[in-house]
């Protein structure tokens, strides 16, 4: 079920209010929308059993399209390391398990839950706000994560491509994983934005 007009404003304050409280941890002054949420949330498999972790849910656009491609099935890990936000995407979507916690220790996290590796990591995360050392440590985390075949995505803003952080990521991207493919624009989005689709960590 989508979300009505009030609730979109709600999450709209919400959300404004944590970026101007903590810039570096919620890195956008707005949600996302649901157009951008297809995308980056298509590598969610449509078949079996699958685990799929969510890091950095926020309000929960990617979480809503997550359980929508779930329809029930399979496990749902959003890791969140804002209270605020968790305990609103907690109430919003009961069918995801909703964690408390820094990204950094994934690998740790599934093992706590009894989830093994994960099909599907998809990131709300700002990289473009980290430090080098914070994105080689995330993405350490999440290619530790990752089940063989597993699939890691992630957007960037198109405005911002061409800066140095944004330049940063990406080719620690495509160290990281053997294959980076990025999506068309979302011109939908505020502001347009693009996603990554990673495959095959090289370990």
């Amino acid at each position: 079920m989508g979300l009505n007009v009030s609730a979109m404003a709600n999450d709209a304050a919400l959300f404004f209010g944590q970026f101007v409280r903590a810039p570096g941890t919620t890195g956008a002054v707005a949600p996302s929308s649901l157009r951008l949420a297809r995308v980056i949330c298509s590598p969610v498999p449509e078949r079996g059993d699958p685990v799929v972790v969510e890091l950095g849910p926020g309000t929960g656009v990617f979480t809503g399209e997550i359980q929508r491609r779930l329809g029930g099935r399979g496990h749902h890990l959003a890791v969140e390391i804002n209270p605020a936000l968790a305990a609103r995407l907690n109430d919003r979507h009961p069918g995801a398990k909703v964690v408390v916690a820094d990204a950094v220790g994934l690998p740790r996290l599934l093992d706590e839950h009894g989830l093994g590796r994960a099909d599907a990591v998809i990131s709300g995360l700002p990289w473009a706000a980290f430090p080098a050392t914070l994105q080689d440590r995330l993405l350490g985390a999440i290619t530790g994560a990752l089940a063989p075949g597993g699939t890691f995505t992630t957007f960037a803003y198109t405005h911002a491509r061409t800066l140095p952080p944004a330049i940063r990521f990406r080719r620690r991207l495509l160290e990281t994983f053997e294959e980076v493919v990025p999506s068309r624009t979302v011109w939908g989005n505020l502001p347009p934005a693009f996603v990554y689709h990673a495959r095959r960590p090289r370990h």
